[in-house]
């Protein structure tokens, strides 16, 4: 395992004007670093979830125009990609490294989820910790702080993820960017794994089970 960690100059890619010119630095500065993360976050998921994971780095092959704001390694069950299914990620903001479990809006298991959501709002809040946010849109760095986060609030997020059109809805932690470009590899990584273990009930939730532990 070759990752050693985010710098501040990895941060400072999305600072750089134009589609082209930040997309060669994505790929030249961070998607390796998302590369050699995904094989080792894959293998730690599969023991903790007990079924094969994958890792798929963010291409942006859709952009044609603006330049991307954020990148990642996305998790799932699928080889073939994520969106469409509960998924874990590890990426950056131009502040922040975040690191999350959830479902976009191409999710057709959204409904669900939801429903579990409300069903189990109580186990749900007390697993969170407080310093964690929930994200109810992936394009939007801004997030809700977990100690914000009551019943009323948790079925809020849970009913647009549900019936708005865009509707998602994910869960983790962020780190600082200075914060983040301090740590080690190895120090990242553990943290990344400890939030993936509180998270795994989520996805149980998403996959129908309840499963708290």
């Amino acid at each position: 395992m070759n990752f050693t960690g985010f710098e501040e100059k990895d941060f400072e890619v999305f600072e750089i004007p134009g589609l082209d010119n930040r997309m060669d630095a994505l790929k030249q500065q961070v998607r390796p670093k998302f590369q050699e993360i995904g094989p080792v976050m894959a293998e730690y998921l599969e023991q903790l979830l007990n079924q094969p994971m994958y890792p798929h780095v963010a291409r942006h092959a859709r952009r044609t125009v603006n330049p991307p704001n954020d990148s990642w390694v996305a998790f799932c069950h699928d080889k073939r990609g994520y969106k469409k299914h509960p998924h874990f990620q590890i990426g950056l903001w131009q502040t922040h490294v975040f690191m999350n479990f959830g479902l976009i809006y191409e999710s057709p298991q959204r409904q669900h989820y939801a429903k579990q959501l409300r069903d189990h709002a109580e186990e749900v809040l007390e697993r969170i910790p407080q310093n964690y946010v929930w994200i109810p849109n992936h394009m939007d760095p801004n997030a809700v702080p977990a100690s914000e986060v009551d019943a009323g609030k948790l079925d809020e997020l849970a009913t647009r993820l549900a019936t708005v059109k865009q509707g998602e809805l994910l869960v983790g932690r962020n780190i600082p960017k200075a914060e983040a470009a301090a740590m080690s590899g190895e120090e990242l990584l553990n943290e990344a794994k400890a939030c993936f273990k509180t998270l795994q009930p989520l996805y149980k939730l998403a996959a129908g089970e309840v499963v708290f532990v």
